[in-house]
């Protein structure tokens, strides 16, 4: 039996608790760099790899620390006599995506079988639909948690509301981020939540693609989202590139 879905209120707090880690560009880059890392990172590592202070890059793993993204070991390796380094290291489970990774799976494969009962075009258009729909409605419990609509936290720029986008995202178990790639912005997403039923039924791809358009809609103005990869097609990560 699939687990309970996201209150309102539960939703709320997961994106307040993201946005809080990753909010800063430069420390999403330092979670990835340490997560990417086969021993993780020390903090003088951080500062040389990014060009920062060593108290900046403290400061970041530290952050990343406190909402349980990072666990923290200590580094005796490290030359001279001084104190042991502290060495960082990405949790096994971070709190904020095994918090957020909840969905019902029978709903889920029944939303798919439906699906598959209509002509491909008009399936597509039906989930990417909802998926519209539910985005537009995440955007609002965003502003609720207290995530600017209409002023300078997300209204700023097409790619203040694309991160938010990302983060929201990430809070419903996607772990996406956004970045640039060949002129274009897009959304990366490391984790399907939908599991075996998107591999089952690839038209349940579309909803995420809604959800991106919905929120971009809420959040900034009308745009458009494209699928370039997907988990449930082999790819490696799924990809929604955002004009």
């Amino acid at each position: 039996m699939g687990s309970s879905p996201l209150s309102t209120t539960d939703f709320s707090a997961a994106v307040s608790a993201i946005t809080s880690a990753f909010g800063d560009p430069t420390r999403r880059d330092i979670y990835l760099h340490v997560r990417d890392a086969e021993t993780g990172a020390t903090a003088s590592e951080v500062a040389d790899r990014f060009e920062l202070h060593p108290n900046v890059a403290r400061h970041h793993l530290e952050k990343l620390l406190a909402g349980g993204y990072l666990v923290v070991s200590t580094d005796r390796s490290a030359p001279g006599a001084g104190r042991p380094s502290k060495r960082y290291a990405v949790a096994e489970r971070t709190t904020g995506l095994e918090f957020a990774v909840r969905h019902d799976d029978l709903l889920v494969t029944l939303l798919g079988k439906t699906l598959a009962r209509l002509p491909a075009g008009e399936a597509e258009a039906l989930a990417e639909e909802v998926g519209a729909e539910y985005g537009r409605a995440m955007a609002a419990t965003a502003a609720a948690a207290g995530h600017e609509i209409d002023g300078a936290d997300v209204g700023r720029s097409f790619r203040s509301a694309l991160h938010t986008v990302a983060d929201a995202l990430t809070a419903h178990g996607f772990a996406a981020h956004a970045e640039s790639r060949d002129g274009r912005l897009r959304i990366i997403s490391e984790h399907c939540p939908f599991g075996d039923a998107a591999i089952e039924h690839p038209v349940i791809c579309a909803v995420d693609r809604g959800m991106v358009r919905g929120m971009l809609a809420a959040l900034y103005g009308d745009a458009s989202a494209a699928t370039e990869a997907s988990v449930a097609k082999g790819d490696d990560v799924c990809v929604t590139a955002v004009e």
